[in-house]
């Protein structure tokens, strides 16, 4: 047996450990890992999975590239550079946040406070738009009704978002600033039961044990309502099964003072569907309904980095699988159900790559 084969045995033993196990479900394992080309990946931000085309793509600070993989392959198809990358300040680096737009083109936020329109025939920055910022634009989410983008400017001062035409021309339609987010902005949705964009808020008016799920009218330009948690530092955020949503909370990591959390809430409501023990300090969380899973990067764990599964249909923890480092992003091909997690080089067990788990 290799030497090689044999550490990619050990690496799956590693990673499929669990704290807690679900009669009858399978666990989530590592099946295999992409190598990304340039330098070891250590440096990323948020993993996308367009489910159309069977399309992921990472940001990747290392190498300054958005990082475009076939799902079904698990090959590497495509490195789109021109983003800033990692000199050593958060505040101004990228790329940030990833969705497709459409079927043609792909927007990545950088940390030049501009949005990078990528042409997915060849794979190219075909325009680049300011939101006008000092800091980097961050997280995204896209209204296909309205043909909408939302993107964060979650470091400047005040935080804000810039909403921005996805028809030709691009225009900037509104700023919309968050005075009462004192700690920033972070993961946007686009939730189609209201047609409006959610966005967690960590922190209200300096409050750490008060949080928020803003509402944000796309058409009106204006945030509509507060649909507020505690103990949590909202952070993460996915859409699950019917009305629900899923809160990576920020709660559990050592500097918050906060017990781990993660929140199941109604999407139309606000009201608390579920406080799940255990699991917190996250940041990126994802959804698969084909697994009817949560995933939770739980990156500041007391105990250690971890990703966290979910059961969707009763809301509890069954897996926490370790992960070292800081890795703080994921995604999921509904086609196979497989989830892809970023691992940096740095702590990570792989030296930097992005593994792939299946539960199949």
């Amino acid at each position: 047996m290799s030497r090689k084969f044999t550490l990619f045995l050990l690496l799956g033993s590693l990673l499929s450990c669990t704290l807690a196990s679900h009669a009858g479900a399978a666990e989530l394992k590592m099946i295999s890992q992409i190598t990304i080309p340039g330098n070891a990946l250590d440096e990323f931000d948020i993993s996308y999975v367009d489910q159309k085309t069977n399309t992921f793509f990472l940001a990747d600070r290392s190498n300054k590239s958005i990082d475009i993989v076939d799902t079904t392959s698990a090959k590497v198809i495509a490195q789109v550079t021109g983003f800033v990358g990692y000199s050593g300040d958060y505040g101004t680096a990228g790329p940030n946040g990833v969705v497709a737009v459409g079927d043609n083109e792909v927007w990545a936020a950088d940390g030049d406070s501009t949005v990078k329109v990528i042409d997915r025939k060849t794979n190219s920055i075909v325009e680049t738009i300011s939101t006008g910022g000092k800091k980097r634009s961050d997280e995204m989410a896209y209204d296909p009704k309205h043909h909408i983008v939302l993107v964060a400017n979650n470091e400047d001062d005040p935080p804000y978002m810039t909403l921005i035409s996805t028809k030709p021309g691009h225009k900037i339609l509104k700023k919309i600033a968050m005075k009462d987010a004192t700690d920033g902005i972070e993961q946007s949705v686009y939730y189609a039961p209201k047609s409006i964009f959610l966005i967690s808020v960590p922190q209200l008016n300096g409050d750490r044990s008060m949080g928020a799920i803003a509402m944000v009218d796309p058409v009106k330009g204006k945030v509509t309502g507060l649909m507020k948690v505690s103990d949590c530092l909202p952070a993460g955020l996915a859409r699950g099964p019917g009305h629900n949503l899923v809160i990576g909370c920020g709660a559990g990591d050592k500097k918050t003072g906060l017990k781990p959390v993660t929140l199941v809430i109604n999407g139309d409501s606000g009201a608390i569907v579920a406080r799940i023990p255990d699991i917190g300090g996250a940041d990126e969380v994802a959804y698969s309904a084909r697994n009817g899973q949560y995933y939770i990067t739980a990156r500041s764990m007391p105990t250690g980095a971890v990703l966290g599964v979910i059961d969707a249909k009763t809301n509890t923890l069954t897996q926490s699988i370790p992960t070292g480092g800081n890795a703080h992003s994921v995604a999921v091909s509904e086609s196979d159900g497989h989830v892809f997690l970023p691992l940096p080089k740095k702590g990570g067990p792989c030296g930097g790559c992005v593994g792939v788990f299946s539960s199949r």
